[in-house]
């Protein structure tokens, strides 16, 4: 549950840190309207999520992949794309087109006929990618993302992400150097609150040299968890 939560996401990548079971998850769900917030005010594109007739309005131009999304694998890629425009109820007449402009994107364009189920491992997560931008929806959520990929395949994620035709992207991620080569912007949480936020270079500056880690970054973040947590 939430405490204290105070939190604004305009346009760019924002990192979103903390430590198992910080309740990272659970505010994505929130944001992306698939579960109610329990107190408090939710507000997308200015408007407040005060009904569900308006969250499902809101969910058209909201994208959120969490850690593990489903798919067929007999699916083509670019038929697991479209539905991605489908459900973000796109008009049928975009469909071919912003399909194709999310694939490039990703750079599966070649791959597009190809069975979900035949794809590698970061095949599958570009292909995610497309189904989450296609359509450019205004807020991006995503959930640990490249966990399981290779040092090659998460370069590409991140090439991916840093040009990705959205105005906000939310990215839940262990990984600080992810946060370090793509991130403007840093939220830490911990047990439901909020810990930080600010840029990358001010959660830098809390840099402190007796915290464990092996750059600026990663030593502010373990600077703002508890002591029970930097020994996990």
């Amino acid at each position: 549950m939430f405490h204290n939560l105070d939190i604004e996401l305009n346009g760019g990548v924002t990192a979103l840190l903390g430590p198992n079971g910080s309740g990272k998850t659970t505010l994505l769900r929130t944001l992306a309207t698939v579960q109610p917030p329990r107190g408090g005010r939710l507000l997308i594109e200015g408007q407040e999520v005060r009904s569900e007739s308006i969250a499902r309005a809101l969910r058209r131009r909201i994208s959120y992949l969490p850690q593990r999304f489903g798919f067929e694998p007999g699916m083509r890629v670019r038929d697991f794309v479209r539905y991605g425009a489908w459900l973000r109820d796109l008009p049928p007449g975009d469909w071919a087109d912003a399909t194709a402009a999310a694939l490039q994107h990703v750079g599966l364009t070649d791959e597009s006929g190809v069975r979900m189920g035949r794809l590698s491992g970061g095949m599958r997560q570009r292909a995610a990618i497309a189904w989450a931008i296609v359509g450019r929806p205004g807020l991006v959520l995503l959930d640990e993302p490249t966990v399981g990929l290779d040092t090659q395949q998460r370069l590409r994620f991140r090439d991916t992400v840093a040009n990705m035709p959205a105005s906000t992207v939310l990215l839940s991620t262990h990984l600080i150097d992810d946060v370090d080569a793509i991130c403007e912007r840093v939220v830490v949480m911990h047990t439901g609150g909020i810990r930080f936020t600010g840029t990358t270079d001010e959660l830098r500056a809390l840099d402190d040299a007796s915290m464990p880690g092996h750059t600026p970054l990663e030593r502010a973040y373990m600077s703002l968890l508890p002591v029970q947590e930097r020994r996990r």
